[in-house]
């Protein structure tokens, strides 16, 4: 029944996002929206419950399976990413190297942020 919980849970802020975003017309997917909620309502309240932990641990533990779709989609479609092949690759590969950019300088600047200033060695500055 925990497990029950949780998933209902999970799919109920799924849901909201998704009519939210449709009501909105928001130009975000609806399960992302409804992800950043779930995230600002764990926060909030400090702690996960255990519902919502045991769903996700067992989702997560066959995440593997969730991308048999994503394979299966790509075999219909071979003839089509092997005729676009050169703009699917390049396309990925800028994608890469923009993330990877973009999460450096985030972490530079979040460690500078969040950087505690030294306490002082015995001498002031004056």
């Amino acid at each position: 029944m925990n497990f029950l919980n949780g998933m209902t849970l999970l799919l109920v802020y799924q849901l909201v996002g998704e009519v939210t975003v449709r009501l909105l017309a928001v130009p975000i997917p609806g399960p992302v929206l409804g992800m950043v909620m779930l995230f600002l309502t764990l926060m909030i309240r400090g702690r996960t419950p255990e519902p919502v932990e045991n769903a996700s641990t067992a989702l997560l533990s066959h995440l593997s399976l969730l991308f048999v779709p994503a394979g299966v989609g790509m075999m219909a479609h071979f003839d089509r990413i092997a005729d676009e092949w050169l703009p699917i690759t390049l396309a990925l590969f800028f994608s890469t190297i923009i993330t990877m950019v973009a999460t450096a300088g985030i972490m530079q600047l979040t460690t500078r942020w969040f950087a505690r200033p030294e306490q002082g060695g015995g001498q002031a500055d004056e």
